[in-house]
């Protein structure tokens, strides 16, 4: 690689550049800083993302590949950093009195958000099965270590040594497939793979490798059979990661998904038909596992996996209002999660944990405005109109109906019927019960910001989802 192919691929990667450079000065400011400074840290960390925003929206050099062909800067990596910066700000805003809480509020938390944010960039543009392996694994060793920051906890240090293990294992099955594709494609590159195989047979050695690229994928975002871990890991990690691993890594998951099963040799395998029992299988479980759940954070990882599910429905349907359709349901789920994961981090204080469903009881008469948003998070998770979360599930449904898939459509309809249940369940609990205990919210003004943005984001989604879903078209592999 020449001087001047050098200086354009690191202009196309001025964002992660800057995520990372950022983590590494905090990583020193929180050696050289003698008292706890949280403030510090957190106003230092949401500098960063917003530079990098900066840098995202005006980008410094034209949209191309980069580092030969390993990286691109195109519209579609755009939209899904505009995710991951979303998830990650409110986490920092999250985070705050939490870190005080749980003790937690040290400067390698935020580094490590930072370099999570870095390897989920790098997943989103990366066009080359290695350069995805290098985000992959930047994003999940952090988010290994911050789902055991609570040291002193059974609970977290078990689900950290789950998330390693069976973290390790789907890496090695998505490294096999990557050797499999690499020796009998000879190239690791997405677009070159298809070049590979477009006009031939396909071999049944490139099915395999498919099944093993496709299987270390989906335990990236939680579906069947690779869920196993995500229930457990949810409920031990500190709730603000809970928070971030709901929506950001999760997100990055899809990007690459989006990436891979549009390429002609995935194309050319029907592999969609794989993904449909995924998807079906997925929504199932997660819906039906959730109706038992008594802790809060325990339910969401059976509601995430059933989002997962669905969103898995518009990669069924392909083309551009498939993709569009699933680009869309993942802002629009960044925004209700992440707001009704502040609803139970507000309720962090000195005698509560926030997350037995029943602490919520009777919840509406002392705060009614704080129920009425847990309300509106709760009815777009179930997808009840006008809400965001319905337009998130129609233009999912539209895509499969147009691509001819009715009776997933029907199946997907259906599943969603027995999901709004729990979540239904939650508001009657906070609006028709007595209140069984004084409730004493942590509503900061940075917590008080966070609930504002994702009530403005789901409201505003829902008034105008056209714009939202034009957005997404325009953005699929655009440049």
């Amino acid at each position: 690689m020449n001087a001047a192919a050098l200086y354009q691929s690191a202009l196309a990667s001025l964002p992660e550049i800057v995520v990372v450079i950022g983590a590494c000065m905090l990583l020193i400011l929180g050696q050289v800083v003698r008292k706890k400074r949280h403030d510090l840290f957190v106003w230092v960390s949401i500098a960063v993302v917003l530079v990098a925003a900066l840098f995202t929206l005006v980008p410094a050099g034209g949209a191309g590949p980069a580092y030969a062909g390993m990286f691109i800067a195109d519209r579609f990596s755009v939209f899904f950093k505009l995710i991951f910066y979303l998830a990650t700000l409110l986490t920092f805003l999250l985070s705050r009195k939490y870190a005080d809480f749980e003790g937690i509020g040290s400067s390698e938390y935020y580094v490590l958000l930072l370099f999570a944010l870095s390897g989920m960039m790098i997943m989103a543009s990366a066009t080359d099965l290695l350069s995805i392996y290098v985000g992959l694994e930047l994003t999940v060793i952090c988010t290994y270590v911050l789902t055991g920051f609570l040291r002193r906890e059974r609970r977290s240090n078990e689900a950290a040594l789950k998330y390693v293990i069976l973290g390790a294992v789907s890496t090695g099955i998505f490294l096999y497939g990557v050797s499999l594709v690499y020796g009998l494609t000879g190239t690791t590159q997405l677009d070159a793979m298809g070049a590979a195989v477009t006009g031939d047979p396909v071999d049944p050695g490139l099915l395999l490798a498919v099944v093993f690229v496709i299987a270390g994928l989906v335990f990236k975002v939680g579906a069947v059979p690779f869920h196993m871990w995500l229930p457990d890991v949810y409920e031990g990690a500190p709730t603000t990661i809970t928070a971030f691993m709901s929506v950001g890594p999760k997100a990055a998951g899809f990007a690459v998904i989006l990436r891979v099963f549009l390429n002609p040799l995935v194309a050319e395998s029907n592999a969609w038909i794989v993904v449909a029992v995924l998807a079906v299988v997925t929504m199932a479980l997660g819906s039906f596992v959730a109706l038992v759940q008594d802790n809060f954070k325990r339910l969401l990882a059976y509601s995430s996996i059933a989002h997962a599910g669905f969103a898995l429905f518009g990669v069924v349907a392909g083309g551009t209002d498939g993709i569009a359709s699933v680009m869309l349901y993942l802002l629009i789920y960044a925004f209700m999660n992440l707001g009704i994961f502040a609803a139970v981090i507000m309720m962090r204080n000195g005698t509560s944990s926030g997350e037995v469903i029943e602490d919520y009881a009777g919840f509406a008469r002392p705060h009614p405005v704080l129920a009425l948003l847990m309300l509106l998070y709760l009815f777009s998770l179930a997808g009840i109109p006008p809400t965001a979360g319905f337009f998130a599930k129609f233009y999912v449904l539209v895509a499969l109906v147009a691509r001819g898939h009715v009776l997933l459509a029907v199946v997907a309809v259906l599943l969603s019927a027995v999901a709004a249940y729990f979540y239904i369940r939650i508001v009657m609990l906070v609006y028709m019960r007595e209140p069984k205990r004084a409730f004493e919210p942590a509503l900061t003004p940075m917590v008080g910001a966070a609930l504002a943005v994702t009530a403005a984001g789901t409201i505003g989604i829902g008034l105008f989802p056209a714009w939202f879903l034009r957005l997404a078209q325009q953005s699929v592999f655009g440049g």
